[in-house]
C-alpha cells in the first residue's frame, strides 16, 4: 500500500544513515590524527569515543530489531512465526505456479484464505490452527510472493482472480467460503465482477480490512495521496522496480536494524505482540521489491466499484476501528453491496486485524461458516 511505501522508505533511509555514520566514525577512529612526538616521529592519535560510537551504531544497524520489538509491542502468550506446513503446487489457468496448503477433513466445509499484499500464506497461521478443527482450510501464496511464481510484468487483480478460481477448483463440487484480507478482499470482488458464473459456486465471502476501490481513496490522508499519485507515488514505484536489487539489500539492512519493524508497527493497533510484529516485518522484507511495487501499481489502478453487481451470497465484513489503510468507511460501503451482510468494526484494530486479533476474527469466521 502506498502509505507504507513512504513509511518504509523514510525508515529505511534512516537506517542507512545510521549505518553510514557507523562507518564514518570507525574510519575516523582508524585514521586518527597524525601528531609528531618529541623525537619527530609521526604517530596516530586515536580518540576512543569515535570507536565506541561507531561500534554502537554498527551494533544497532545489525541487531536493533531486538530492541525495537521490545519497545513497540507486547510480550507473547501465543507467538507466531513464518513457518509452513506440508504444501503442494498447482498450475493456474494464468500459467502461474501456485503454492497451496490444505488442513482439516476433506469432507468438511472448505474455506479458502487469501492473504494481503507483500505477505504470504504464513500470515494465516493462527487461522489454520483454529479453523482446521471443524473446516477444510486452504491457504495459498499469491503469485510472485512466497513460494508461488509468476512473471512480475503480469501482476494484476484480474489475473489474481483467475488464480483464485484455480484454487477453488481444488475442492471439486464443494462450495467454498472465500476469505480475503486487504488485496485478498479486492481479488474476491474482482472475481465476482469478472466471472459471475464462477462466483455462483461460492457459498459465502468474508472480507477483512479491505476496500472497494483504489486504496488511495479509502486510506488516511487520501486527498494528499491522490494528489501525489502521478508526481510522486507512481515514479517511486517504477524506481523501485528498476532498482529492485539495491532496494532488496536496503530492505534487509532495514529489517536487521529494526527500521522495518517501526514502519510495520503503523499497520497494527494496540494489541500487537512482538512475534506478530516481527512476522509481518520479515514478510515485508522477503517480498521482492519489484513484485511489491507492481502490485501497488495494480491496486491504485483498480476500481471494484465499476460494474460491480449487487451480490446475493452471504457475507461477513470485518473492519478495524483504527485502520489507516482501509478505513472503516470502506468496510461499511462494501457491506451495502451484500443484502443482509454481517458487518462489524472492531475497536482498537488496525489494518493487520486478522493477526493482532486473530481470536476475534477466527471466531467470527467460524460462526459465519457454521451458519
Amino acid at each position: 500500500m502506498p502509505i507504507f511505501l513512504f513509511l518504509r522508505f523514510i525508515f529505511a533511509l534512516l537506517s542507512l544513515v545510521i549505518l553510514a555514520l557507523a562507518g564514518y566514525f570507525l574510519w575516523e577512529w582508524y585514521q586518527g590524527d597524525p601528531l609528531r612526538d618529541a623525537d619527530g616521529v609521526i604517530r596516530r592519535h586515536r580518540e576512543d569515543w569515535r570507536l565506541w560510537l561507531g561500534a554502537a551504531l554498527l551494533a544497532w544497524s545489525l541487531f536493533g530489531r531486538f530492541v525495537t520489538r521490545l519497545l513497540l509491542a507486547k510480550g507473547d502468550t501465543d507467538p507466531t512465526h513464518a513457518t509452513r506446513g506440508k504444501g503442494r503446487t498447482i498450475q493456474s489457468e494464468t500459467g502461474a505456479t501456485i503454492y497451496l496448503e490444505e488442513y482439516g477433513a476433506v469432507t468438511a466445509q472448505p474455506i479458502v484464505l487469501t492473504h494481503g499484499w507483500s505477505m504470504d500464506s504464513t500470515i494465516w497461521n493462527y487461522a489454520k490452527r483454529d479453523l482446521a478443527k471443524n473446516f477444510r482450510v486452504l491457504v495459498w501464496d499469491l503469485p510472485g510472493l512466497g513460494l508461488s511464481q509468476r512473471d512480475d510484468s503480469e501482476i494484476c487483480l484480474s489475473g489474481f482472480a483467475r488464480d483464485l478460481k484455480s484454487v477453488m477448483a481444488q475442492v471439486g463440487d464443494q462450495r467454498p467460503i472465500l476469505v480475503g484480507h486487504s488485496i485478498g478482499g479486492m481479488i474476491i470482488q474482482t472475481l465476482a465482477r469478472d466471472d459471475p458464473q464462477a462466483f455462483k459456486k461460492v457459498a459465502g465471502v468474508a472480507l477483512f480490512n479491505t476496500t472497494y476501490t483504489n486504496p488511495l481513496k479509502t486510506m488516511i490522508l487520501s486527498g494528499l495521496l491522490q494528489a501525489l499519485r502521478k508526481p510522486l507515488i507512481v515514479p517511486m514505484l517504477y524506481l523501485t522496480i528498476w532498482l529492485a536489487p539495491l532496494v532488496w539489500l536496503a530492505s534487509w539492512q532495514s529489517y536487521l536494524s529494526g527500521s522495518t519493524h517501526i514502519s510495520a508497527r503503523f499497520g497494527f493497533g494496540r494489541f500487537v505482540t512482538r512475534s506478530q510484529l516481527d512476522h509481518v516485518a520479515l514478510l515485508l522484507t522477503r517480498a521482492w521489491p519489484a513484485v511489491s511495487a507492481r502490485g501497488d501499481l495494480a491496486m491504485i489502478r483498480w476500481d471494484g466499484s465499476a460494474g460491480m453487481p449487487n451480490l446475493t451470497v452471504p457475507a461477513l465484513v470485518l473492519g478495524g476501528g483504527v485502520d489507516i489503510v482501509t478505513k472503516a468507511e470502506a468496510s461499511e460501503t462494501i457491506a451495502h453491496r451484500f443484502p443482509g451482510a454481517q458487518l462489524e468494526i472492531i475497536e482498537g484494530v488496525n489494518h493487520m486485524g486478522p493477526v493482532e486479533r486473530s481470536d476475534l476474527y477466527n471466531a467470527r469466521l467460524a460462526a459465519f461458516a457454521e451458519a
